[in-house]
């Protein structure tokens, strides 16, 4: 098992160059970019405003108009000077090889820079705006496996059942309905759009939090919560209940369920004392990707939606805004956060079932 950890570790190295590198080089030819977002502010110019979604020529590249011998599309009239320091500040006065040397070895040594707007580091944005993702990502992993574990197996012995075939409908409704269009229905339904003003429109907390009593303020939190948790549940669910269910169905197949069951063994004992650490084993071992994939990845619309800010809407601003640091250091966080958790799945794949040995594998 030493030689397999090790050999993962030693191909997470390539595997996030080969990430950062990529969105890298993309980024050097996207529209726009913060030098161009300066030079838009400063002339005023709505066209220049408009120019980095036009596809209007990026911080790197020509625009292709005579604009004075500027590069940048909107930086007529401006000293020449004046560009070559919003350059410097930026750090696109270095080639772009030089700049992705830089980045990497700051990178390496967890040193992300400061933000190109908002004049703080970026290590502290991501400290700030991570209590709202864990606060999302939490609850809906204890809400999900809470409710599609019991639900899964209770398909699995009434399987085919009208119960069965009747919670599979909603099941497969649910997971088809996207998560931010189900988020936008329940604020037209029950935060103040067309029908109901029952639920807060934005925000984790009210405004006078601080304020309430001991007791009303976890009550006041849940009411925050209630419908981007809602929102966010219905895909996790019917994953993780079809996943249980078509587990327990295959072990419950198996001969030593056969077996248990000729002993003399009544169902629940066969159910929970057999069948279920075999039929769990999948389930459990991929609760690390799904615990990082709902704490960062999949609240990102709903954030928006619901104007929580936490880690998914600082990287669609710091995207938008083409702040370069955030976007980078977030990609960096989570790529290297995926790889460490898919290997810990697969280490506590052998920690549940000794039986599995990777290092017979050829990797």
């Amino acid at each position: 098992m030493g030689a397999y950890i090790l050999r993962r570790l030693l191909l997470m190295i390539p595997t996030i160059v080969g990430i950062m590198a990529i969105s890298f080089t993309v980024i050097q030819f996207a529209p726009g970019g913060p030098v161009e977002q300066v030079i838009a502010q400063l002339t005023g110019d709505a066209q220049g405003a408009d120019a980095r979604l036009s596809g209007g020529g990026g911080d790197l590249m020509g625009s292709g108009m005579d604009d004075g011998g500027s590069k940048y599309r909107g930086a007529q009239g401006l000293d020449p000077e004046l560009i070559k320091k919003l350059e410097k500040q930026f750090g696109f006065d270095k080639p772009p090889l030089t700049r992705f040397g830089e980045m990497m070895w700051n990178y390496i040594r967890f040193d992300f820079g400061e933000s190109f707007f908002r004049n703080t580091s970026v290590l502290d944005l991501i400290k700030e705006k991570l209590p709202v993702s864990a606060s999302l990502g939490i609850w809906i992993m204890i809400f999900s496996y809470g409710i599609s574990i019991p639900l899964g197996i209770r398909k699995a012995v009434k399987d085919g059942s009208t119960f069965d075939v009747w919670t599979s409908g909603v099941i497969i409704i649910g997971y088809a309905v996207p998560s931010f269009l189900f988020g936008i229905l329940l604020i037209v339904l029950f935060a103040g759009g067309s029908f109901y003003d029952w639920f807060p429109l934005r925000g984790l907390v009210s405004d006078n939090f601080d304020q309430l009593a001991w007791w009303q303020k976890p009550l006041d939190y849940f009411w925050h919560l209630t419908l981007p948790l809602i929102s966010l549940s219905l895909a996790a669910f019917a994953t993780t209940t079809l996943l249980t269910k078509n587990s327990f169905i295959e072990e419950i197949k198996k001969q030593y369920v056969v077996t248990a069951r000729a002993k003399g063994l009544n169902e629940r004992k066969v159910l929970y004392g057999h069948v279920f650490r075999n039929a769990m084993l999948i389930i459990i071992a991929g609760f690390p990707g799904a615990f990082i994939s709902a704490f960062f990845t999949g609240s990102l619309l709903i954030e928006n939606i619901f104007s929580l800010d936490g880690l998914g809407r600082l990287g669609y601003l710091s995207v938008v805004n083409r702040d370069y640091p955030i976007v980078f250091a977030t990609l960096y966080i989570f790529s290297l956060l995926g790889l460490f958790v898919s290997l810990i799945s697969d280490l506590i794949y052998t920690w549940i079932d000794p039986r599995i040995d990777f290092e017979r594998r050829d990797v």
